[in-house]
């Protein structure tokens, strides 16, 4: 029993970040059956080290509204990080930075749209933008992306 009792805090203590900046382990994405683009985003956040939890709903853009994210920026799909929302093909280093910032005006970021190029997404790179979407529905470029 003894063993056990100590041994507790040990594993609770590596399920927590390593650092009080570090982003939340897990990210909760809401995604349609159909859509093949999603998973490639979902393996994008895996291999940049967090944890993903797929949920597949029948209707994305219900879903989206129900988290609180303005569907002017909707995307494929819609994920919860913490108490942020992110919208679509944002790669893993503005979700972390969002993370680190943690912006108190926020929703949360959105790569509008399905920009070709972008983590998860095929085709010839374009130019993108992940937008801060503020509570008030506005948003200001957060981070450029080249075409690369």
């Amino acid at each position: 029993m003894k063993r056990t009792l100590l041994a507790f805090p040990l594993l609770a203590a590596l399920a927590l970040p390593l650092r009080a900046g570090d982003p939340p382990v897990v990210v909760d994405v809401y995604k349609s059956a159909t859509c093949g683009c999603c998973g490639g985003w979902e393996a994008h956040l895996r291999a940049a080290g967090f944890t993903v939890r797929s949920h597949v709903v029948d209707d994305v853009s219900a879903a989206r509204d129900k988290l609180g994210m303005p569907s002017t920026y909707a995307s494929c799909h819609t994920a919860r990080v913490g108490k942020y929302l992110v919208e679509g093909h944002v790669p893993a280093a503005d979700v972390r930075r969002l993370l680190a910032e943690h912006p108190k005006d926020a929703i949360g970021l959105a790569a509008p749209g399905m920009p070709s190029g972008s983590p998860g997404m095929t085709g010839a790179p374009q130019d993108y933008d992940v937008l801060l979407v503020a509570r008030n529905g506005r948003a200001q470029v957060f981070q450029h992306h080249p075409a690369r």
